[in-house]
């Protein structure tokens, strides 16, 4: 039999898994919009972060400088002043970094979406908190409760403007640089 515990309980879990599943499919929508040249630099930058590429290198780069340095009997030195082991480096890393830098401007273009949502939530919240502080405070007043008279819940029951937040936050920052640097 169900009771009011497990009822609340069942209600949050559906919500949760209603969340989980529409971000995973937010996820799976985003995924497979990525462009072409987004996916490739991501494969690679995903190899370029693996253990294999680590290990394929080792090899690769191993058997070079063997080879170079004549300890292989039967295989000619091709590089014996390891210039072109050294472009081979050069270049691959410049390669390399630049498809790391695609994949992680993509990544922050992405975290900053995020971010905007949970701001966007974090404001509804706090409009739909005041307007429950408001109403508190009312049904309270209405009900001649002493508490209801705490200038607090007056300033709790203002809406915040988030400019404002941020004007505050930036000049205590400055304040704080200032009296650092003095």
């Amino acid at each position: 039999m169900a009771t009011p515990e497990n009822t609340r309980s069942g209600e949050v879990s559906a919500v949760i898994d209603r969340n989980i599943g529409a971000l995973i499919e937010r996820r799976r929508r985003e995924k497979a919009a990525t462009g072409a040249q987004d996916k490739i630099a991501d494969a690679i930058t995903a190899f370029a972060g693996s253990m294999k590429f680590v290990y394929l290198h080792l090899v690769l780069y191993g058997a070079w400088i063997v080879i170079n340095l004549g300890w292989v009997p039967g295989i000619e030195k091709f590089d014996p002043t390891f210039v072109v082991l050294a472009m081979v480096a050069s270049v691959e890393a410049i390669f390399v970094s630049t498809f790391v830098l695609v994949s992680q401007n993509r990544m922050a273009a992405l975290a900053d979406q995020r971010a905007d949502l949970d701001l966007q939530i974090s404001l509804l919240s706090e409009h739909e908190i005041t307007r429950l502080v408001e109403l508190a405070s009312q049904v309270a007043q209405h009900m001649n409760v002493p508490a209801a008279d705490n200038p607090e819940l007056h300033e709790l029951a203002r809406d915040v403007a988030p400019e404002q937040v941020l004007d505050r936050m930036q000049e205590t920052e400055r304040k704080m640089r200032d009296s650092d640097s003095s």
